[in-house]
């Protein structure tokens, strides 16, 4: 079963988004030697919670600091860029890093005033095509225009002996017969939306089709909120930080600072604290917690219900010990997930 991180380098509170960055960095070290198979940085614009504004940057120094996991992005704001811009700086990242970058790509807003201070044209009228945008990307790389196309005499790929491989992400579902039906992987925020992670990757097993733009088998990537401890109270705790962000941007409608475990202990409700994170085989938690044994079994109830092919970790951990352990200990679970009776069908 593969296991891999995504990384939104978190500013923790009275912390500095150098030190979140810093942070971001030594997490793909560490991901490279506990054996996960590939650490993706997020792209969040004008937020003082999170320190992952451009993937580009912190994928070269990741992969520069590595020597095996793949690094990608989590995702590139397609909307947000032209596809060729983005097409060629992945091929650079690809250049200097071969056979390791993965290009994730997925759309999202930042709100009008971000979104209108981001666009190089703020006259014409922003539209969805983000379907179009993809095309063109694997167009660029492996020569899909056609004859009569005026970007048919672009040829990125001169000097290239391989190109990334491309991702579609979601949160919502509405991507995902475009991934399957092109033939790419795609990967569910589950982090985001639990509740509709099932209907989301049974979308796109349904629609998936092999070309030459994506590998032959189905990949399919479940990311969840997971963190681990030696002992379930711990790992259950260890939820809370998460819980605690979520209500404080829920009730500012802005995104804030992680808090540590401490200020999630001393201000998160009770019945916020009692919120279960187990997976029961029907229901999938917003944040799902665990000891490397009963992580183990619950990952493989959600494989088997989900049909995933690969677990992407997302936590909200700042403490550098508590995040460092929880990750070890999920690596530790998900390398004993039996998958010998899991079909892949699922079945909530």
């Amino acid at each position: 079963m593969k296991y891999s991180l995504v990384e939104l380098a978190p500013v923790a509170h009275n912390g500095s988004k150098r030190e979140a960055l810093h942070a971001a960095v030594r997490a793909a070290r560490e991901a490279d030697e506990l054996g996960y198979e590939r650490i993706w940085y997020a792209e969040h614009h004008h937020t003082v919670g999170y320190a992952a504004q451009d993937p580009v940057s912190l994928i070269a120094l990741a992969a520069r600091e590595t020597e095996r996991i793949r690094v990608g992005s989590g995702a590139v704001l397609l909307n947000h860029y032209s596809p060729f811009s983005i097409a060629e700086r992945f091929l650079q990242l690809e250049a200097l890093t071969p056979g390791r970058i993965d290009l994730g790509l997925g759309r999202a807003t930042a709100g009008p005033l971000i979104d209108a201070a981001l666009r190089r044209d703020r006259n014409s009228r922003p539209q969805d095509d983000f379907s179009h945008q993809v095309q063109e990307i694997l167009a660029y790389y492996h020569h899909g225009f056609g004859p009569d196309h005026p970007f048919s005499p672009i040829n990125l790929t001169a000097g290239m002996e391989t190109v990334p491989d491309v991702w579609v992400l979601g949160s919502s579902g509405n991507s995902a017969a475009l991934a399957g039906s092109l033939g790419l992987g795609y990967a569910f925020a589950g982090f985001i939306n639990p509740g509709t992670a099932v209907a989301a990757l049974d979308a796109h097993r349904e629609s998936f089709q092999s070309t030459p733009f994506g590998t032959a088998q189905r990949n399919t990537m479940l990311a969840l909120n997971i963190v681990a401890a030696d002992d379930e109270d711990t790992a259950h705790r260890l939820t809370w930080p998460a819980r605690l962000l979520w209500r404080r941007v829920a009730a500012s409608g802005q995104a804030a600072t992680t808090p540590t475990l401490a200020q999630a202990e001393a201000e998160l409700p009770l019945d916020a604290k009692q919120q279960s994170s187990t997976f029961d085989g029907k229901t999938i938690p917003a944040q799902i917690s665990g000891s490397p044994d009963t992580l183990k079994t619950q990952l493989e109830k959600l494989v088997e219900a989900t049909g995933a092919t690969e677990i992407m970790i997302q936590d909200m951990l700042i403490d550098p010990d508590l995040r460092s352990r929880s990750r070890a200990l999920i690596a530790e679970a998900i390398t004993r997930v039996d998958l010998s009776e899991t079909a892949d069908q699922p079945r909530l």
